[in-house]
């Protein structure tokens, strides 16, 4: 659950439209998951943007002779505004404009 608040606190925060998860090894199921519930139960205007998976060498640990692979995947998620936002947002930021010009002009 911690990483589902992270994903929503991220989208939150200022005008964030892209998250990127990356996991490897276990880690990548615990990191689908968060998305998923992230997706269907709390922001459900998310789209995953792209999937990246592959294999990173990690070196030899202490004792072994050869080096191990590990799967590695990155989630990226895109939050599309919707048009209602989008023009809330553009009025809010023209009144700013307006009120900073005008009071600049006293």
């Amino acid at each position: 659950m911690n990483y589902v608040l992270g994903i929503i606190t991220s989208f939150s925060g200022s005008n964030t439209k892209e998250v990127t998860l990356k996991a490897r090894g276990q880690a990548i199921t615990t990191a689908v998951d968060a998305v998923e519930i992230t997706r269907h139960r709390f922001i459900k205007d998310l789209s995953i943007g792209k999937i990246t998976i592959g294999t990173e060498e990690m070196p030899p640990r202490e004792g072994e002779s050869r080096a191990m692979n590990v799967s590695t995947i990155e989630i990226t998620l895109t939050k599309e505004a919707k048009p209602n936002e989008e023009a809330k947002a553009l009025q809010e930021a023209q009144a700013a404009k307006e009120k900073v010009a005008s009071s600049s002009q006293v």
